[in-house]
C-alpha cells in the first residue's frame, strides 16, 4: 500500500454537504488504523468526512486518499505550523495556497514574509536566522546613502554578495557590498586614487590571544576601515586607533610612512614583532611592534602633526 504523505487540497472545501451513501467497513478499518474515523460521505461518491484521533477536528477528504496515502489532518498541521512560527519568533498567518510548502507570516519588525515550512523549523530549532528581505533592502540602501550613492539593485552577472549602485556623479558601477560598507572602493567616474585621496597615518593597539599587547605604526586614507575590515581575521578581536594623522595625499602618507619605520627598525630591532606571532590573527605581514613602543611611535605622530620633525 502507498504510505506517502497527502497534504490537503480539498479541507477548504467549506460546506461539504452529506449524501446519505454507506461507509464500509474496510474502509473505516483503514481510516482508524490511520487516526482518523469516517463521520459521513460528503458531495459525491468519491468525498469522506475524516474526524482525527489526535485533535477531533474534522476535514474533506477523498476516498482515494484515505485507502492510498497518509492522510495529514489539516488542523494538526496548522497548530504544528503556528507552534514552529512561536518558536522561532514569528506570527503564523496562513498557508500559501499557491504552494504547499510555503507560509505566511509576520516577523518582529511587521513585515509579512514567505517561507519554506522547513526553514521556519530550522529557525524555531536555532540551526539558523531569519532575515527580512524589506528589512536588509532598506539596511542597504542606508549604506548606500551614507558613502553617496543609492542602490540600484542586485548584480546578477556577479556573485551574491555583490550589488548594483549609481553615484551621485550619475555613474552606475557594480560594487561589492562588503566594500560599500568599509569604503574601500572609488567611482570609476570621478574617483580618486589612494594616491592623491587624503590620507592619515595611525597608530594602533592590539590585544590578541596568548600574546602581550601590540601597536602597529601605518597609513590609509580610512584608518576605521582599515582596522575593522581589512586588519582583524575575526570581529571580536581587540583592536583599537590611538592616533591619527591626516595628511594631505596618499603618496604623501606613503613617503612619511616609510621613513618612520626605517627609523623604528633602526633604532629599535628588538620591538619588531616576527610575523608568524600575529599571523593568525591579522592580515599583515609587517609593521607591528611590542607595545613598549607605543610611546614613541605616539611621539612621533604628534611631531608629525605639529611639522616639528622629520621621521630621519
Amino acid at each position: 500500500m502507498n504510505t506517502d504523505l497527502h497534504f490537503f487540497p480539498d479541507s477548504t472545501h467549506d460546506h461539504p454537504v452529506p449524501v446519505g451513501l454507506p461507509i464500509h467497513a474496510h474502509w473505516q478499518a483503514t481510516a482508524e488504523a490511520k487516526g482518523f474515523e469516517i463521520t459521513a460521505r460528503v458531495d459525491d461518491r468519491y468525498h469522506l468526512m475524516l474526524r482525527c484521533h489526535s485533535c477531533g477536528g474534522a476535514h474533506r477528504s477523498k476516498l482515494h486518499v484515505l485507502m492510498t496515502c497518509q492522510p495529514l489532518c489539516p488542523h494538526c498541521m496548522d497548530a504544528r505550523w503556528r507552534k514552529d512560527a512561536e518558536a522561532a519568533g514569528l506570527i503564523w498567518l496562513g498557508r500559501d495556497p499557491d504552494d504547499r510548502h510555503y507560509g505566511f507570516y509576520q516577523a518582529p519588525c511587521g513585515h509579512k514574509l514567505r517561507r519554506q515550512f522547513e526553514l521556519v523549523k530550522r529557525i524555531a530549532a536555532g540551526e539558523c536566522e531569519h532575515r527580512c528581505e524589506a528589512c536588509q533592502h532598506e539596511k542597504e540602501e542606508a549604506e548606500a546613502r551614507a558613502r553617496g550613492w543609492s542602490l540600484i539593485g542586485p548584480a546578477p552577472a556577479k556573485r551574491p554578495g555583490y550589488r548594483r549602485y549609481r553615484h551621485a556623479c550619475g555613474h552606475e558601477q557594480t560594487i561589492a557590498r562588503a566594500n560599500m560598507q568599509s569604503g574601500r572602493f572609488n567611482c570609476a567616474n570621478c574617483g580618486e586614487g589612494w594616491s592623491t585621496a587624503p590620507s592619515f597615518i595611525y597608530c594602533m593597539r592590539f590585544a590578541l590571544p596568548g600574546l602581550a599587547p601590540l601597536v602597529k605604526l601605518g597609513f590609509s586614507r580610512n584608518p576605521d576601515s582599515r582596522l575593522h575590515w581589512q586588519l582583524k581575521r575575526s570581529p571580536d578581536l581587540s583592536g583599537q586607533i590611538l592616533r591619527s594623522v591626516p595628511i594631505r595625499n596618499g603618496h604623501t602618507a606613503q613617503s612619511l610612512e616609510k621613513k618612520m619605520h626605517a627609523a623604528l627598525r633602526r633604532d629599535h630591532r628588538d620591538s619588531v614583532i616576527p610575523p608568524d606571532q600575529y599571523r593568525p590573527w591579522l592580515r599583515v605581514k609587517s609593521e607591528i611592534y611590542a607595545a613598549g613602543l607605543e610611546p614613541t611611535i605616539l611621539e612621533l605622530l604628534d611631531e608629525l602633526d605639529t611639522g616639528s620633525s622629520d621621521p630621519d
